[in-house]
C-alpha cells in the first residue's frame, strides 16, 4: 500500500508538503505544481526537470511524416492556389 501523507490547508490557501515527500520529488522552493483533476481526485504533479525531459521525444516525427505546421502550410497553398484560378477565371469571364 502506498504511504499516506496528509497537511492542513490555511486560510491563504497554503499548503506545506511533507519533506519525505519534497525529498523523493524533488520539490525545491520556487518548483511549479500542477494540479491534475481526474474525477473526483486532485493529482499534485511537480514540474521537475526530471517531469519535463519524460517529455522528450513524444512528438518526434516518424521518417516521411509531415509535421501538423507543413501539412496546414500545404493546404493553406493549395486554398490559395483555387483562390487565384477562380479570380483569373471570373475575370476572363466578366
Amino acid at each position: 500500500m502506498d504511504k499516506l501523507n496528509s497537511a492542513k490547508i490555511t486560510a491563504k490557501g497554503s499548503l506545506t508538503v511533507p519533506s519525505r515527500i519534497r525529498r523523493r520529488f524533488g520539490i525545491k522552493p520556487g518548483t511549479r505544481i500542477n494540479f491534475v483533476e481526474e474525477g473526483e481526485r486532485i493529482i499534485f504533479q511537480p514540474v521537475t526537470r526530471k517531469y519535463i525531459s519524460s517529455f522528450c521525444g513524444i512528438f518526434k516525427q516518424k521518417p516521411g511524416e509531415k509535421s501538423v505546421v507543413q501539412e496546414h502550410l500545404e493546404e493553406r497553398r493549395a486554398e490559395r492556389d483555387r483562390e487565384n484560378r477562380w479570380a483569373v477565371k471570373s475575370k476572363s469571364t466578366g
